[in-house]
Parts: C-alpha cells; sequence; structure tokens
C-alpha cells in the first residue's frame, strides 16, 4: 500500500487544514453524538451507574473530541468513524470511571466490564450482561448501545478484516491493564510488574511503567479504525501501523497525561506511572526519548505529516493545560519539554488554550 493509492482516506497535510476540519466538523459533529449517550445515560435506571456515565461525559469530553482527529477525513467516512470513535472512547471513559471509584474491588468483575471494549471491536461479538457481577446492575441498555453501535460502525468499514487482530490486540492490552491497576491498592504494583514479565520483550527498552502505559492509550485502535476506511488495506499495511503507534505514540499519550495528573492522583489515592521515576529530570529524560522514538516510527506509514501533527498536538494539548501552572515540578518540566518547540507545536499550543477559553468556559 503505497503513499500516492493510500490517500483513499485523505488525512490533512499541515496544521492549518487539519485546524479547519476540527472546527468546521470534528467537534460540532463530536458534541452532537455525545449528546446523543448523554440523553440516554439520563435515562440509566440505577443511580450509581447513571452518575458515572453522566460524569465521564461531563469530565472527560476532550477525549473524544481529541479523538475525533482521526475522523479527519471526506464523507462517508468521517460520520462513521466519528460515531465509532465517540461509542469507544465513551465505553473508556465510563468503565473507568466505574471502576476508579468503584463499589467492587473484584478483578474478574473489571474484567467482566472490560469484555465491552473487546466486544465492540468484533462485529460478530454478541453482547452479554457486563454487570453480572457487580451490584450494580440495571443501565437500561447503555453499555450495550455503546457496544452495538462500534459494531455496526464496524461493519461499514470496508478493510477491517485486516485492522481486526491489531485492534483486538491492542484492546486486550487495555483490558489487562485496566484490570491490574483498579485492584486493591496493596496488590497493583505486583500485578503489574508480573503481567510486563510477560509481555517485556515486545518493548525491552522501555521500563515496565513505560510498558503499561502504551496499553493505555486508544489512538492505535483509532489510526486502526481510520485505515479499515480503506477497502484495499493490507494485513502488512495493518501491522505496520500498530507497529508505528505502539508503544511508542500510545506511551506518549498517557504518560502526558499522567504527568499533569500528578497532583489530582496524588489527592485521589490513584496510581500514577510518572511516580515511578527516581527523578523529574530522569522523567523528563525518558518522555523525550520516547517523542524521539514516536517521531521515528511514523516515518514508517503512509502520510507522515499526520501523524507528526498528532506527536505534536499531544505535547501541546497536555502542556498547555491549566494543571500544568498549578504545579511547581510539572511547569517545569513542561518547560522544558516545550523549549525548543517546532512551529507546529506552538500553533497547536496556541489553538489548544484558545478552545480551552472560548469552548470550555
Amino acid at each position: 500500500m503505497n503513499e500516492n493509492r493510500q490517500s483513499q482516506y485523505q488525512v490533512p497535510r499541515n496544521p492549518i487544514s487539519l485546524m479547519g476540519r476540527v472546527y468546521k466538523h470534528i467537534l460540532p459533529e463530536v458534541r452532537k453524538e455525545l449528546n446523543g449517550w448523554r440523553s440516554l445515560a439520563k435515562k440509566i435506571p440505577d443511580p450509581e451507574l447513571r452518575k458515572q456515565a453522566l460524569a465521564s461525559i461531563e469530565t472527560k469530553q476532550f477525549h473524544c473530541e481529541g479523538g475525533g482527529v482521526y475522523a479527519a477525513v471526506p464523507l462517508p467516512d468521517r460520520l462513521i468513524l466519528t460515531k465509532l470513535i465517540v461509542a469507544y472512547q465513551t465505553i473508556s471513559d465510563y468503565l473507568d470511571n466505574l471502576c476508579d471509584r468503584s463499589t467492587s474491588m473484584d478483578p474478574e468483575d473489571f474484567r467482566l466490564l472490560h469484555r465491552s471494549m473487546l466486544d465492540a471491536t468484533d462485529p460478530e461479538a454478541e453482547p452479554v450482561n457486563y454487570y453480572a457481577l457487580r451490584l450494580e446492575q440495571n443501565d437500561g441498555g447503555y453499555l450495550r448501545s455503546l457496544v452495538t453501535t462500534c459494531q455496526d460502525c464496524i461493519r461499514q468499514l470496508p478493510g477491517y478484516a485486516s485492522a481486526m487482530p491489531y485492534v483486538r490486540d491492542l484492546a486486550g492490552l487495555y483490558t489487562d491493564l485496566q484490570v491490574y491497576k483498579h485492584i486493591r491498592p496493596e496488590l497493583r504494583e505486583q500485578a503489574l510488574l508480573e503481567w510486563w514479565e510477560q509481555h517485556r520483550e515486545r518493548t525491552p527498552h522501555l521500563q515496565w511503567n513505560e510498558f503499561a502505559a502504551a496499553t493505555g492509550s486508544t489512538l492505535g485502535v483509532f489510526m486502526l479504525f481510520l485505515a479499515a476506511s480503506d477497502r484495499h488495506l493490507s494485513d502488512a499495511a495493518a501491522a505496520s501501523i500498530h507497529a508505528s503507534y505502539f508503544p511508542h505514540v500510545c506511551c506518549l499519550h498517557i504518560m502526558l497525561d499522567y504527568l499533569i495528573d500528578q497532583e489530582e492522583d496524588r489527592l485521589g489515592g490513584d496510581l500514577n506511572f510518572c511516580n515511578y521515576y527516581e527523578s523529574p529530570e530522569t522523567m523528563l529524560d525518558r518522555i523525550a526519548l520516547i517523542v524521539g522514538l514516536a517521531r521515528k516510527d511514523v516515518q514508517a506509514i503512509p502520510v507522515p505529516p499526520f501523524h507528526r501533527m498528532i506527536i505534536e498536538g499531544l505535547l501541546a494539548i497536555y502542556l498547555s493545560d491549566p494543571k500544568v501552572s498549578e504545579q511547581q515540578e510539572v511547569r517545569s518540566v513542561s518547560k522544558r519539554l516545550m523549549k525548543g518547540s517546532p512551529l507546529t507545536r506552538l500553533f497547536f499550543f496556541v489553538n489548544s488554550r484558545w478552545i480551552r477559553k472560548h469552548l470550555y468556559e
């Protein structure tokens, strides 16, 4: 699959074109999808499930908006991908809320809940009662609807047969992470280390916390969804995309997320992968290394400028977050990561601040 023919999915190649599509199409269409899920969430009979479903939409809307960048293509693929990305990310955010503030500490409960994410990536899977191992049961069909929406969209992606094994690999790793990171606090680190031992040969140059972070991103799945909109997608091309996103692009995404959430996680007693470095300098060096490796990786897949924009956009979005200025150590690391930034990153940095100021306040 060469780059000339790869324009089957016509992604933007420069920041102005990308942000033009984001403002004109992606943000309105993502919010329309989220409004539909919000309306359904309000009807959830169980008060705890309703509370967490609504909270996940209200506080994590930007996850869907960021993921929507992978739908920045012409119609009709854009609407299919937007619906799919929003539904899949909403499952992720909802379950993260359920497990973070869970009434259960049962790893089998967490695994059954996250089976929904695996089922969502398999158009032949039959949804089950994902709440069978917990007290709260009645969500009025909310989670099942999210799963079947993903399945319906996937059936409209003509190249999905080639992408599916690689999507399933990432969804499986994501599920494992969510199980181990949400069990009883005194058991988490050991469980994560044992899990890493099973997979460390895949990423021998990464530390255990960096491998775990890489498994927590949905970006690789979204890129494979986009690639599957090409009916000529080959197994080799899908494998190349998987290898170009996992581990480094995915790792950068989640390490930046944890970087700015350190104080919030400390107060909430939540696990944070940035806390496992011996010093802020080591953390900075490792994140900078991962940035470099991510940039190198995306050169191997079609339309590298689009993927480089994703990397620069990640740095800009997270480092422009107001949480950065509230944490002295994070502010210092952020300033050093932004030093000597290319114009693309500075462009996204300014845009991120504008969006927060004018669209969220």
